[in-house]
């Protein structure tokens, strides 16, 4: 086809990038029935696509201007490469071969400030734009993500058939919803990813206690997932992590988890999630812990040392002998911190919908993510009723019926995390959530002593009770003695 097509003929959807994530995203819009087309550098993977898509109808192209101008018009083409600088490359290549009134989609982890640039260099060019943030992995993405597109709402709305078409459906609702203007998709995606980053650390901690503290092995690890999986804390990452547990390489005897290096890699995401909320003066301690325990675990060789230079004198509290009762009381430590952390990552967005001006509507949130993302639990369905019932809920901890499964799980939280101090277990984001819900429903923080440390020894002032909003300082040093 040439540049002067008619607009009615065409692809109707195009993907720059045919690694896996885009290569299946694109099969799954051709399955339920959509023109598509593809383009790589890689011809490997152009012919790729070409062979899995040979039922289908799908294009691949190796020359980008074949591939633009195999699209109808407006043309909608999707970006998934990887975020940065090679985001903006690809933007700079495409953009001759296309017309005002074309829609960009950049379907990777970009950071959201990166999104906010190029949605405004775009919009003054006359060119639509708009970033999403995509949960689900390579399953995800060929048989249904949970999506996120925010940003330029004219384009959504021309491409929306497509996305509620291919996204995860959960009481046969698509999991894929506007978001809010500019950057709120990708703001979105990285909380979602915040989160993700915590659930994974209060997973890997039950392990360490079921490991070290209750001394059993895989397959029993393996069971007891599988059992917690069918009750309320079923979710997503439980799914696979009771999967992993009974997995064996073909041929071997042993767990493959066994012989996994102890370093755990990250592309940055939950540390975006830690840095705006600190930007932002908002705490999500359970996040915050678990990115830096990723830091520390690649510290291997000073571990190692320390673990020959120090023991710990204290016995093991995750009495064996009691373990039917430890397993309630850890349950209760999961869920517990499981409905913390996602508290923390909702009232980061609720923050930020305010200081960003992306009105997000946090009902809708957590109704796309129940399906398809990698967060997707049965615990969404309760902060999806609890911001339906309560627009303005301030803050999830806030709601009636979630206080209910907060007080009746505290206890066991205490219990763990106590018997895990006492026998030297490290727990870190279990406690550092105990101690922000601890501090949470504290009327009265210590944080007076702070601001009269402040003054004394910088003259910064503090507020008064009963009269707040004014500021004052104490000459804190007596005059010099005679």
């Amino acid at each position: 086809m040439n540049p002067d097509q008619n607009s009615n003929t065409g692809n109707v959807f195009g993907m720059i990038g045919l690694g896996t994530m885009g290569r299946s995203l694109l099969l799954n819009i051709a399955d339920s029935g959509f023109a598509v087309a593809g383009y790589d550098k890689d011809t490997l993977k152009v012919d790729a696509l070409k062979q899995e898509g040979a039922p289908y109808q799908v294009e691949g192209f190796a020359s980008l201007p074949d591939f633009v101008n195999s699209l109808k018009k407006p043309r909608a083409i999707m970006m998934l490469v990887p975020a940065g600088p090679i985001v903006d490359s690809v933007v700079e290549e495409v953009l001759p071969l296309l017309d005002q009134g074309d829609i960009l989609i950049d379907g990777g982890n970009s950071h959201f400030t990166d999104t906010t640039r190029r949605d405004t260099a775009l919009e003054a060019k006359g060119f639509h734009f708009f970033g999403m943030g995509i949960s689900g992995g390579e399953e995800g993405a060929r048989r249904g993500p949970s999506m996120m597109p925010g940003g330029d709402i004219e384009a959504y709305e021309i491409v929306r058939p497509i996305l509620e078409a291919v996204a995860a459906r959960v009481n046969n609702e698509p999991c894929v919803t506007y978001i809010g203007p500019g950057a709120a998709g990708h703001f979105v995606k990285m909380v979602h990813n915040g989160i993700e980053y915590g659930l994974m650390q209060l997973i890997a901690e039950t392990y360490e206690i079921l490991r070290k503290g209750l001394q059993m092995d895989n397959a029993s690890i393996h069971r007891l997932f599988a059992q917690w999986n069918e009750g309320r804390l079923q979710s997503y990452l439980l799914e696979i992590t009771r999967d992993i547990f009974a997995f064996k390489e073909p041929g071997t005897e042993s767990f493959l988890i066994d012989d996994i290096y102890d370093v755990a890699r990250s592309k940055g995401t939950g540390k975006w999630t830690s840095q705006v909320a600190m930007d932002l003066e908002l705490p999500v301690p359970t996040i915050d812990v678990a990115v830096a325990m990723r830091d520390l675990s690649k510290y291997k060789e000073l571990r190692v040392k320390a673990d020959a230079l120090y023991t710990v004198e204290q016995p093991n509290r995750f009495a064996t002998e009691r373990r039917d009762k430890t397993l309630q009381y850890l349950e209760q430590a999961f869920y517990f911190s499981m409905i913390t952390t996602y508290a923390q990552g909702m009232h980061l967005l609720a923050k930020a919908s305010a200081a960003y001006g992306y009105q997000l509507q946090l009902d809708q949130i957590a109704k796309i993510w129940r399906g398809g993302c990698i967060i997707r639990a049965a615990f969404l369905e309760d902060i999806y009723t609890a911001y339906q019932q309560n627009k303005e809920l301030p803050h999830l901890l806030l709601d009636p019926y979630i206080k209910g499964l907060v007080q009746e799980t505290a206890p066991g939280m205490r219990e763990v995390v106590a018997a895990a101090a006492l026998s030297g277990v490290a727990t870190p984001a279990f406690a550092a959530t105990l101690s922000y819900f601890d501090n949470f429903r504290n009327g009265s923080m210590p944080s007076n002593l702070i601001q009269a440390q402040r003054d004394f020894f910088g003259a910064h002032t503090y507020e008064v009770i009963g009269r707040e909003g004014i500021f004052v300082h104490s000459a804190w040093l007596p005059d010099a003695l005679d």
